[in-house]
């Protein structure tokens, strides 16, 4: 984070693609905005933008109070999915005589581009706005070029004719783009999907994340990319089973069938044991957020499915791949980090998960409210990850 120090020196410069300074406290478009822009770092000065709160247009304060309430609304951009992929910003309030001053410190994302509700948001000088076609063309080679995760990567022999157009356009992009930037849109196929990360424009071809979002066949190309669900009669795997299922195919339409098959065929009404009440096995929300969360952070280079195996007193869901960057055993599930992060962003644009780095509490909060008791995580293994969740 910037010092006080720096902060004294940026304070009278003019605005610029680095620095927006503001008096208002409550415009989140404007906030948002300005995480986005700094976020996709347009000009390439590979160094943090910084969103001055509580500032004038000359520098001096404004004389504002901070509270925990702005603060909040500050961090909050980090992980609602306003703004995707999530961006890394840290939030510091510092003290003057004259008022304080809240600074939202931004780091370039390594995945653009990056959008806040569905726009494009950048700065090139003083100039703001939505990028246009060029720009957004140089924000997806510079991913390209600086691409870290599995998702992102060209998927070699792979062709356009590989994926579902259709669900693409009648699909996915109306809940990723916003509607102003869509009814304008003319780009070719390519530009089309490669601005949102499924396609790599220097290896002319669909990435991985367009493979499994909207492939025809995603299993040629990642063989291990399906959901193996069944139903055991007993309380292990030697027991005999009674229903299997294979969730195969592109995930838009995957993970729809997924979340109707969880209401329909897994959670039912219980008698319960105290009181007589009737209640829910399972929470369907509990379920669908700990299932999706395997889905979008198993490692894809694996040959082994998720497993989503429900027996006679618990369901247990296991993915390949541990816990991934800044989480660890100790700090899960406070602290989150993305082996896929295109994928993340693309199932959130779906709406099939809420926000970033709260799918695993808010699955817990539910299984707490329902009366399940607490799952059991495995994640102490490099190589697998699992959760235990104990029938009501």
């Amino acid at each position: 984070m910037i010092s006080k120090v720096e902060l004294d020196k940026l304070l009278p410069q003019i605005e610029q693609d680095r620095v927006e300074k503001t008096i208002s406290t409550t415009d989140s478009r404007k906030f948002g905005e300005a995480i986005c822009s700094f976020a996709n770092d347009m000009s390439g000065h590979n160094k943090p933008g910084y969103l001055l709160i509580g500032v004038n247009d000359d520098g001096s304060r404004s004389g504002l109070t901070a509270d925990d309430r702005l603060i909040q609304s500050l961090l909050d951009f980090r992980t609602d999915g306003r703004i995707v992929p999530p961006p890394a910003i840290a939030v510091e309030v510092f003290k003057y005589e004259d008022g304080d001053v809240v600074v939202v410190e931004v780091q370039p994302h390594f995945l653009p581009p990056v959008r806040f509700n569905g726009k494009l948001c950048v700065r090139v000088g003083p100039r703001k706005g939505t990028a246009n076609e060029a720009e957004e063309r140089i924000l997806s080679e510079r991913r390209s070029a600086f691409a870290r995760t599995f998702d992102v990567i060209p998927c070699k022999g792979s062709t356009l004719d590989d994926l579902s157009i259709d669900i693409f356009k009648l699909r996915y992009l109306p809940s990723a783009i916003d509607v102003d930037t869509l009814r304008e849109n003319h780009r070719e196929i390519k530009a089309q999907l490669a601005s949102l990360k499924f396609y790599d424009l220097k290896g002319d071809c669909p990435t991985f994340a367009g493979i499994l979002m909207f492939g025809s066949n995603p299993r040629f190309y990642v063989p291990g990319a399906y959901v193996q669900y069944v139903r055991f009669s007993g309380t292990d795997e030697a027991s005999d089973f009674e229903f299997e299922h294979r969730f195969d195919g592109d995930l838009t339409t995957q993970l729809g069938q997924m979340d109707e098959f969880i209401k329909a065929n897994v959670v039912k009404m219980v008698l319960s044991e105290l009181g007589g009440e009737y209640a829910f096995n399972y929470p369907a929300r509990a379920l669908k957020e700990l299932l999706f969360n395997a889905v979008i952070h198993r490692d894809y280079q694996s040959n082994a499915p998720v497993k989503f195996y429900e027996f006679s007193n618990r369901i247990e869901i296991s993915n390949a791949g541990g816990l991934y960057g800044k989480a660890r055993p100790e700090n899960f599930p406070n602290e989150n980090d993305y082996r896929n992060p295109a994928l993340a962003e693309a199932v959130k644009n779906l709406g099939f998960v809420n926000g970033f780095n709260v799918g695993v509490k808010a699955a817990m909060a539910a299984l707490k409210q329902n009366g399940n008791r607490e799952p059991i995580f495995l994640k102490e293994q490099p190589t697998s990850f699992s959760v235990t969740i104990f029938k009501k």
